[in-house]
């Protein structure tokens, strides 16, 4: 082994995970606020530790000096989706991207692993900006489905716990756990639409309810108290009553409201 400073070799890959997670967060955010779907369910990020470099490492006949190219996943980012059909979609909107550079991709999906292990990797060049300047990194991004990415969770575990060395009635009921996860999502496929409906209804109410909650505390900053109550007890009774029509029906009464509030406000 080499007398290098590990702390600072891994700076950069740290900086990259963490401004990845960010930026795929910020993507489901945007998508949700234009009221598009959005395929991230949601993300996680790590740094491969050291052990770990060094043992692929060793499995790969990677020399110590070339371990930048040599291994591509120190700095991993993991994309979780509802459907198989969003993992397409999530690998599309990272093609086009022009902050990251697609070197290349490995489609575990269509060709499942013998294990039955199933995802879709993307390896990535991603410039990180440092105090030392520019620095092109490699990074693995990984899109599964929960589904997906439960069963690979589980085989890691074990994988570990084994040394990668798994009896052989463990593979086989890891195999028969893989095709039962790989049914649950082509099931979860087929009702998409009912799904995808009925989360954009709780999505629609929750939103409509946080604005007529954030109109009334406005009533009471530009001092119209008795508006304010009056509406508050209007909004009580149509959402004890899950009137949605009523309530929608409230915020343009309660905007039209604040609108003469603030005219009387900015006059005085």
């Amino acid at each position: 082994m080499d007398g290098r400073d590990w702390n600072k070799f891994l700076l950069p890959y740290e900086q990259a995970v963490e401004e990845l997670k960010v930026k795929f967060k910020l993507l489901r955010s945007e998508l949700k606020k234009r009221e598009e779907y959005s395929p991230i369910e949601f993300v996680t990020g790590r740094v491969k530790r050291i052990s770990s470099i060094l043992d692929k490492a060793k499995r790969l006949n990677v020399p110590m000096d070339q371990l930048e190219t040599g291994i591509e996943d120190i700095a991993g980012i993991r994309i979780m989706c509802q459907f198989m059909e969003d993992i397409e979609r999530m690998a599309d909107l990272i093609r086009h991207r022009h902050d990251m550079k697609v070197l290349y991709f490995k489609d575990y999906i269509t060709n499942k692993k013998e294990s039955g292990y199933r995802s879709y990797h993307m390896i990535v060049e991603y410039p990180v900006q440092s105090a030392l300047g520019m620095k092109p990194i490699l990074a693995e991004i990984q899109i599964r489905t929960l589904a997906m990415n439960f069963w690979a969770t589980i085989e890691h575990s074990l994988n570990y716990k084994y040394k990668g060395e798994l009896p052989e009635d463990v593979k086989m009921r890891l195999s028969k756990a893989a095709e039962a996860a790989n049914l649950l999502d082509r099931e979860m496929s087929s009702i998409r639409d009912d799904i995808t409906e009925s989360q954009k209804l709780f999505e629609d109410r929750s939103n409509l309810i946080n604005s007529l909650l954030n109109q009334i505390q406005k009533l009471y900053f530009y001092r119209r108290v008795r508006d304010a109550a009056q509406f508050q007890l209007r909004f009580n009774e149509l959402w004890e009553n899950e009137n949605i029509w009523g309530l929608k029906q409230l915020s343009d009464d309660m905007e039209n409201a604040i609108e003469r509030a603030k005219r009387d406000f900015e006059g005085r």
